[in-house]
């Protein structure tokens, strides 16, 4: 008897934990009943409880998911082969439709693989590359208000030189297209048909991004050599446009260094004729007031220069020269 009330308790036992069910944080749970789905989803953490045997749970997970899509080959709409990688978030907001229509989340990774693929190709096969790659035509906005600035700020400067640098300029943008949608908007576009699709599977896509745009490889170098060719180009473009200025500026640093030169001669004639002219109204003074005497420091100053050196100096005893030696 005690036997048999103590094997009655261990089936008790086991029948009560089988009949006992836990929910965590970031889990929610379905009630089947030989494959039926019973009850409301369960979506609040706690201890509940089942029909043993009868009745099994299926959890789901209740936090946000992630998808990694394989990389696809993409024609954009100016035929430009790229590799396109998206990625999504996701999660299940009606466990009942889920489990109804894709039963587990191996089956909804095989669901999104086929709509989020299919969705990208379509709406980026729609547009030019360039719609893919940027949000913005602030590249654009910034040449414009440069060349603007070029022509206000460059005054001294020839209105030819002005041009040609925004010449260059332009040209070094004009492979930059401007864009009328941008990334984020087919991002937001992929998203918003996507979403409408998988609704119907009991998910919820929160958004989409595209990861990485990149050539196909068979083109890649080709467009690379391409960009180095033409980048080359532009800047042997600019050093003629340096080796201008620079000629422009030596010209004019000449110019203004013959003016400086011309001015400073000018000023050092003028200061040299008043000289001039003050010397000689001293010496005009000197000999009005006492001609002989001027007379006598002129005729000394004459016969020292004359017989300083040492040479032979023959002179008739009658010449004006020693005239001063033979007076009294």
């Amino acid at each position: 008897m005690k036997k048999f009330l103590m094997g009655l308790l261990i089936l008790a036992g086991i029948v009560a934990w089988n009949g006992v069910f836990t929910i965590t944080e970031g889990q929610q749970a379905l009630i089947t009943q030989f494959g039926k789905i019973v009850g409301q989803p369960i979506s609040q953490a706690g201890l509940y409880w089942k029909i043993p045997v009868v009745q099994d749970v299926r959890i789901f997970d209740k936090r946000i998911l992630s998808w990694d899509g394989d990389p696809n080959q993409i024609p954009t709409k100016d035929k430009k082969y790229i590799i396109v990688d998206t990625t999504a978030r996701w999660r299940i907001t009606d466990p009942v439709l889920f489990a109804q229509t894709v039963q587990n989340e191996s089956g909804v990774r095989a669901r999104l693989d086929g709509i989020l693929d299919g969705v990208t190709r379509d709406i980026i096969s729609r547009h030019n590359l360039v719609e893919a790659v940027r949000n913005t035509n602030t590249i654009l906005d910034r040449v414009n208000a440069k060349q603007e600035q070029a022509k206000v700020k460059a005054p001294d400067q020839k209105l030819d030189d002005v041009q040609e640098l925004i010449e260059v300029e332009e040209e070094i943008s004009g492979e930059i297209e401007s864009i009328q949608i941008g990334r984020e908007r087919l991002s937001d576009a992929i998203h918003q048909r996507a979403r409408t699709e998988l609704t119907s599977l009991g998910i919820d896509l929160i958004d989409v991004q595209l990861r990485r745009i990149a050539y196909e490889e068979s083109v890649e170098n080709k467009v690379f050599s391409r960009m180095i060719s033409e980048r080359q180009r532009i800047a042997e473009k600019i050093r003629s446009l340096g080796k201008a200025e620079e000629a422009r500026i030596k010209g004019k640093m000449n110019r203004d260094l013959r003016e400086i030169e011309s001015n400073a001669y000018r000023k050092s004639e003028e200061v040299r004729g008043r000289a001039d002219a003050e010397a000689m109204a001293i010496y005009a003074d000197s000999i009005g007031k006492n001609p002989q005497y001027y007379t006598f420091l002129r005729t000394l100053e004459a016969y020292k220069k004359s017989f300083a050196d040492k040479g032979e100096l023959i002179l008739s005893t009658n010449s004006e020269f020693l005239g001063f030696f033979k007076s009294k």
